[in-house]
């Protein structure tokens, strides 16, 4: 039995609509969630209510708070949706104890565990190391649909610059493609 296989045998599916969420930072959450449509937002809040997009999530992505599933922690994120979603919800230990008995399951860890390090090193680098305006140049390039699909607001929370910033930004690129 591979990853997927497991998930939707001892899954549960869930829909949930535009605006609700999925688990909340500061609350316990042991479970993994696998995206079989919609596209949500992770994102962190401050003591002061400011909100940082971690990153949008759409269909084929699993997320999970590690720290809670795995750890018995809190979340340390929240999960929205931003459009109506399908998701297959299973607990973190179903996964975890088939993964020490199936060879395929443990091998479909891995290879998750992988891409999300590297989805993560990804982010980082760019946070640390480029501009706002070649993030969002970048984040064109490699995955439009999020821009045509998210929120100004979230978008500029995404990059860490403020709304008027993004429309700067978005106004240099737009100009560079057009002369």
């Amino acid at each position: 039995m591979n990853f997927l296989e497991l998930v939707e045998d001892k899954g549960k599916i869930i829909d949930k609509k535009k605006g609700e969420h999925i688990f909340v930072q500061g609350f316990p959450d042991t479970s993994i969630y696998f995206i079989k449509s919609g596209l949500l937002k992770a994102y962190y809040t401050t003591e002061e209510g400011k909100e940082y997009v971690k990153l949008f999530i759409m269909a084929n992505d699993v997320i999970g708070s590690l720290s809670s599933a795995y750890k018995g922690g809190l979340c340390s994120f929240s999960l929205v949706c931003l459009e109506n979603s399908n998701l297959i919800k299973i607990s973190f230990s179903v996964i975890y104890e088939h993964s020490k008995t199936d060879q395929h399951v443990a091998n479909s860890m891995v290879e998750l565990l992988l891409k999300f390090s590297m989805k993560k090193e990804k982010r980082e680098f760019e946070f640390l190391c480029l501009s706002a305006e070649k993030r969002y140049r970048q984040l064109k390039k490699e995955s439009s649909i999020i821009i045509e699909r998210v929120t100004q607001n979230d978008l500029s929370r995404y990059l860490g610059v403020t709304p008027v910033g993004l429309s700067r930004i978005k106004k240099r690129v737009n100009s560079d493609m057009t002369g």
